[in-house]
């Protein structure tokens, strides 16, 4: 049986499986969907279309599927799916997609949203991510798997982060941030180095970070124009998956990427 709350108010339009619990003061409109096993905290506040997957837990004081910010919105329809057991703490914030940006903003599996974090339009998150308190998406932004994003730190609209990229406190990232490399700063932000430890902890092997350093010097280091840098990693780096993804990540950058 559901465990809802007396005070929580929850539309009728709306789709709730038999074992949400809903806290106090929440409320839910039309046009929301919620998986198994999700637990959404007191005064939580989901508008439509909006659909959330499985064991998904919000804390409380969260917004989900609101309206973008976004001046160019005239109340189009759009909206924000969420997949499986992710954890949102308290006041963050999740807005639906705008049409000109695709219509919708997309959160994976398994993420770590800190407190005051925020996901803006047409944003769309991988898996296994971490964004630590106050932690800032712009519109359009787009964040690959296992990846962290620390606290105070902002991401440009446009912009991607790479796959376990992992971006220090108080970063401003106006461009492009390399997969499995630290990145840290304001104005401008620059690079540390591939994320060893991180990596090691993933499970990564020596082998395969050491490919990835000598991807990152080649890239960063070596003087080469960019073109020819990436030529170098694919031609000499083409046994590692991770390698090869460095460079294609460059290639398709379409702001610069942050060095």
């Amino acid at each position: 049986m559901p465990s809802i709350h007396s005070t929580a108010i929850i539309s009728s339009e709306a789709a709730i499986a038999p074992d949400v619990t809903v806290g106090a003061y929440a409320i839910i409109g039309p046009q929301v969907s919620i998986g198994s096993g999700t637990v959404i905290g007191p005064h939580t506040r989901i508008e439509g279309p909006c659909e959330i997957g499985e064991r998904n837990q919000f804390y409380g004081h969260i917004s989900v599927g609101g309206p973008p910010q976004d001046l160019k919105y005239k109340g189009e329809k759009t909206a924000i799916t969420i997949g499986n057991d992710n954890i949102f703490r308290e006041f963050v914030t999740l807005n639906r997609g705008t049409a000109g940006g695709g219509g919708m903003t997309t959160i994976a599996s398994n993420n770590f949203f800190m407190a005051y974090s925020h996901v803006a339009h047409d944003c769309h998150v991988g898996s296994d991510t971490v964004f630590a308190n106050n932690a800032t998406l712009a519109g359009h932004v787009e964040v690959g798997d296992f990846s962290t994003i620390g606290a105070l730190s902002a991401v440009h609209q446009f912009c991607r982060v790479g796959e376990h990229a992992f971006i220090g406190g108080a970063t401003i990232a106006t461009m492009d941030v390399l997969p499995y490399v630290k990145t840290v700063g304001s104005r401008p932000a620059k690079t540390y180095g591939i994320n060893t430890i991180g990596l090691e902890r993933k499970g990564f092997s020596g082998e395969t970070i050491e490919a990835l350093q000598r991807a990152y010097r080649i890239l960063i280091r070596s003087k080469l124009r960019l073109q020819d840098a990436l030529d170098r990693i694919e031609s000499e780096l083409t046994l590692y998956p991770e390698a090869r993804y460095f460079a294609e990540f460059v290639r398709a950058s379409q702001r610069g990427i942050i060095r």
